[in-house]
């Protein structure tokens, strides 16, 4: 066995659909720091480290197929253009919105490592400056590489200390000694059958959603060859404690309330537009064992973590389920929230994720990777929306001293005109909208009506008494 051969390492399922045309995504994430950027420390800290890290030190085979380990220079990674705050003046924003949106026409270099870095030294609403991080898809998940990223950040009120990430609750579940067995007996029986028809029905319809069943064209839905198209990202703050009270008044998870806000929101945006709709979104499930981000990761130090492949193997261990969005109804902004907590409640009594999985990795090990990205490529030309939800820092963080205000993640590449974010950060929760810009002119439109249904849900909350 030669070197080379010893150097490589195939790719999971998924990054080979990322991989495949149509398919081609990016993440792009939009870091805003509370201080300028000094670039010579970020290129210190990434020719010591980067190296270490087997994704990001590593190139495609000519086939696409593997990962094949390469010397980074990481002056081709990471760009510091010299602009002139005068001339721009007091819009930062846009300027940073336009090289982003520039960026997505610029495709990676696929001799190199599939990654780089932009240093923007300029003011925005919610920053001193930007760091705008691009990496394919098939690198990892945003899961991956918010554990990365935790990894090489420390807590803002203590410097050496590593930060952490919210942990997701268990519920409470009954004390099984106290319900007779016979009903324990028929619960778990009638439990069964629930599983067994959600995911049977569920499969239909993400079958049928891939095959034939099309969303309605609305103003946010994409024509053919969206993926090829600029796209442009904005991003709009919230209070996480406003979603939290919601949370716990209406006794659903943040998840729930943040697909409820989403449905009011594009109900909202759509108001105007005749007949009734179908719109569905794409809903990311994380099937690792492990809930949120893995806390022994990120606990550990920078250098050790890189060096640790096992330990820092990448992977997407995620797909896909069906979320329909229910649009057209009622003024109650509540009825967003139970709707929205129905339908979730249901879509987590389902195998239809890991089954989606193993039907990809089943087609791909079958036949081939061509064939195994037509249905992926399919099923999303044929729905609306992505929206994803991420856990992040408990705490405010700073990455090699720069504190960093906010963290704006998206992607693009796919068949979507439209694409949600959120992660939540400290206090805040950050929502972030991908565009096409051809379709949807105006991106800050569908983040004013996120906010302002968060905010009409807690109003109406508050004048029921319910808070």
């Amino acid at each position: 066995m030669s070197v080379e051969d010893e150097n490589e390492e195939p790719l999971s399922p998924m990054a080979r659909v990322f991989q495949s045309p149509g398919n081609n995504c990016c993440i792009i994430t939009m870091i805003g720091c509370k201080t300028k950027i000094n670039a010579d420390v970020i290129l210190r800290a990434l020719k010591l480290n980067v190296s270490k890290h087997p994704r990001f030190s590593s190139k495609l085979s000519d086939d696409g197929a593997c990962w094949i380990k390469t010397q980074v220079n990481v002056e081709n990674h990471v760009f510091v253009p010299d602009i002139d705050q005068n001339k721009i003046g007091e819009d930062g924003e846009g300027y940073v919105e336009d090289y982003v949106s520039r960026l997505t026409m610029l495709p990676l270099d696929k001799s190199r490592p599939l990654w780089d870095m932009h240093i923007l030294n300029i003011k925005t609403i919610d920053a001193e400056a930007v760091c705008v991080i691009r990496s394919h898809h098939s690198l990892g998940d945003g899961t991956s590489l918010m554990s990365l990223l935790i990894a090489c950040t420390q807590k803002t009120s203590h410097r050496d200390i590593f930060p952490t990430s919210h942990v997701l609750k268990q519920r409470k579940r009954e004390d099984k000694d106290k319900v007779p067995w016979f009903l324990r007996w028929v619960l778990a029986v009638f439990s069964l059958v629930r599983l067994i028809c959600n995911t049977f029905v569920d499969s239909l319809l993400l079958l049928g959603t891939t095959l034939f069943l099309k969303d309605t064209k609305t103003p946010l839905k994409g024509d053919v060859g969206v993926e090829n198209n600029q796209k442009r990202f904005c991003h709009r703050i919230v209070s996480l404690d406003d979603i939290k009270l919601i949370k716990e008044v209406m006794n659903m998870t943040i998840n729930d309330v943040l697909l409820g806000v989403t449905q009011a929101a594009l109900s909202r945006y759509l108001s105007s537009f005749p007949g009734k709709i179908r719109l569905t979104a794409g809903v990311f499930v994380n099937l690792r064992s492990d809930t949120g981000i893995q806390a022994t990761t990120c606990m550990k130090p920078l250098a050790e973590m890189m060096a640790t492949n096992s330990k820092c193997r990448w992977g997407n261990y995620f797909s896909f389920i069906n979320f329909p969005i229910a649009i057209g109804l009622e003024t109650d902004p509540l009825l967003y929230l139970s709707k929205a907590k129905s339908a979730m409640d249901r879509k987590k009594h389902s195998l239809q994720a890991p089954l989606a999985y193993s039907t990809t990795e089943f087609i791909f090990n079958t036949f081939s990777a061509k064939v195994g990205a037509i249905l992926p490529k399919r099923h999303i030309s044929n729905t609306t929306t992505f929206i994803s939800n991420m856990i992040g820092p408990m705490e405010e963080i700073n990455f090699l001293g720069h504190p960093i205000a906010y963290i704006a993640p998206s992607v693009y590449g796919h068949a979507h005109a439209l694409t949600i974010h959120f992660l939540s950060y400290a206090e805040k929760m950050v929502i972030s909208i991908g565009i096409d810009p051809t379709v949807i002119q105006n991106p800050y439109k569908v983040c004013d009506e996120m906010e302002d249904s968060l905010e009409a849900m807690k109003a109406t909350l508050s004048e029921r008494g319910l808070i």
